[in-house]
């Protein structure tokens, strides 16, 4: 994980399709020289996810995800038992005739080989490794302090195992797009860096990176539509850059050379995802398409 400069951060992650600013390229650099976990938050669609996706390619590194949701605990992040699999040694060390030491038989049923590993440990085992910690705002108050303590120390302890220490600390990088506060005590942990919506040159660049098909002034056109809507307050979800990804390819993909009312509206569920927000966009693409 030898990287020179904030600038060969940008190229490396250049490589891989995605492009970064200066900024988040040396927040990623420092958080790679560090080795502190990153904390990128932003609204949906700004490149969170795809950044850890990108870093874990650029450097070769295997990307192991966790996904936050309501009700997440340390047992769907760190590890659990093969029930079914212990069941069946028991069952044949009866046919065995083995079953007659219960002390030997229960220790034998929390061997390594019945440990179901579950991302946090994945990542802690195949380190050196990219820790993704996508939409940490969902989970709760305890797994946040899980993570922390995790955090803190590149280890766990399995009670009938031992403990499980990372040679090399995995590269950490939690999401999150801000549906609550996070605590103070996770974010003095992490470096921190807020993902916001390209400007118009740097947005077309990407598509240009990602979607190589699509021709540079139905790209243009897209980009310069999906940046006015941004600026409108009435949206419930303006369109990120993944959803001027889908636009821009599926207008491609009816073969549009310039957008007009017809291929927008018919392409409108690449862009926005709520009803009240379609008939919004609906009505302010009509009227920029006759400006």
């Amino acid at each position: 994980m030898e990287l020179a400069s904030p600038a060969d951060v940008a190229a490396r992650l250049g490589a891989t399709g995605y492009l970064s600013d200066d900024a988040l390229a040396t927040v990623t650099y420092l958080a790679l020289r560090m080795q502190r976990p990153l904390l990128l938050e932003g609204e949906p669609g700004t490149g969170k996810t795809a950044l850890a996706e990108a870093i874990a390619e650029s450097l070769g590194l295997p990307l192991v995800r966790l996904q936050c949701y309501e009700g997440i605990d340390a047992t769907q992040a760190l590890y659990d038992w093969d029930f079914p699999r212990q069941i069946l040694h028991l069952r044949a060390l009866e046919a065995a005739g083995a079953g007659a030491d219960a002390e030997e038989a229960e220790k034998s049923l929390y061997d390594a080989r019945f440990l179901l590993a579950r991302p946090v440990l994945r990542a802690l085992q195949e380190s050196p490794a990219v820790l993704l910690v996508d939409e940490v705002d969902r989970a709760d108050d305890e797994f946040e302090a899980f993570l922390l303590e995790v955090l803190s120390t590149y280890q766990v302890s399995i009670p009938e195992l031992g403990t499980v220490r990372a040679a090399i600390p995995p590269f950490v990088v939690l999401t999150s797009n801000r549906t609550r506060e996070l605590h103070d005590a996770l974010k003095r942990r992490c470096l921190y860096h807020w993902i916001d919506h390209p400007g118009l040159d740097r947005e077309v660049a990407i598509l240009r990176s990602r979607a190589p098909e699509v021709s540079e002034t139905l790209r243009r056109q897209v980009v310069g539509l999906v940046q006015q809507l941004r600026a409108r307050d009435d949206l419930q979800k303006p369109p990120g850059v993944a959803e001027t990804l889908d636009w821009a390819r599926a207008l491609h993909h009816l073969g549009t050379a310039e957008i007009d009312l017809a291929s927008a509206s018919a392409t409108l569920g690449a862009l926005v995802k709520y009803r009240e927000d379609a008939d919004r966009v609906r009505h302010a693409l009509d009227q920029m398409l006759r400006a």
